[in-house]
């Protein structure tokens, strides 16, 4: 990884806010309950493969916490090493590492379950088919995938600032982004958007796709 990859300018920035951030999203499920209700099913899906689960992007660690609540062999991986620290401090039950969505250390075929949740919104356009070739590679089949991250008719850059700290941003059109994972042989299956009520802080919407590996990968010309 070079000095100006995407996961190293990432994982700087929110190592500058990490406290910032973990302060400001204490309990990050607590008001979302068709968000606590579709990951209930992602864990009931990935229960029935079997194998672990990672929580890429995982921050400060709750989301890795309610995931191991739901019965599964949960951990997480962000590219910022403050962010591990925090989430090893609160949880030192679980397990946590530095790393890179972009290149994964965790064998082919070994997981039952990857959560991006919010961690896509950083990759540039013309990275995203590498990430998601990189998660179709460590699922095994019949694995299963949920992602979360907002929608727009784009993709569309856009700059996101916590504190003193800006980065780069990055909405998805929803139908694009289910062909980009079609393409590593990861089906979608169920999809939630969200719509911004009058009284959210967010003004676009919010998508949830849940998506699973197919047991035979596409071939070319398939």
């Amino acid at each position: 990884m070079t000095e100006h990859d995407t996961p190293s300018i990432t994982g700087r920035a929110y190592d500058a806010v990490a406290l910032t951030y973990a302060e400001s999203f204490p309990d990050p499920l607590g008001d979302r309950p068709l968000e606590r209700a579709l990951l209930g099913a992602f864990a009931e899906l990935v229960r029935a493969v079997g194998g672990g689960v990672v929580d890429l992007g995982c921050g400060p660690g709750q989301v890795t916490a309610h995931l191991r609540g739901l019965g599964l062999d949960a951990f997480g991986v962000d590219a910022s090493p403050v962010m591990v620290g925090l989430a090893r401090e609160a949880y030192p039950e679980l397990r946590f590492e530095v790393g890179s969505m972009e290149a994964l250390e965790i064998g082919d075929g070994l997981l039952g379950g990857v959560l991006s949740r919010w961690s896509v919104i950083h990759t540039p356009p013309e990275e995203l088919p590498g990430v998601l070739a990189e998660i179709s590679r460590v699922l095994a089949p019949g694995g299963q995938v949920l992602f979360e991250f907002p929608a727009t008719d784009g993709p569309e850059q856009q700059t996101q600032a916590y504190d003193h700290v800006v980065v780069t941003a990055y909405r998805w059109d929803p139908d694009r982004f289910a062909g980009l994972l079609r393409d590593q042989g990861l089906v979608e299956s169920a999809r939630l958007v969200l719509e911004p009520r009058p009284t959210d802080k967010r003004q676009f919407r919010e998508v949830q796709l849940l998506a699973s590996k197919e047991w035979i990968v596409p071939g070319p010309g398939r």
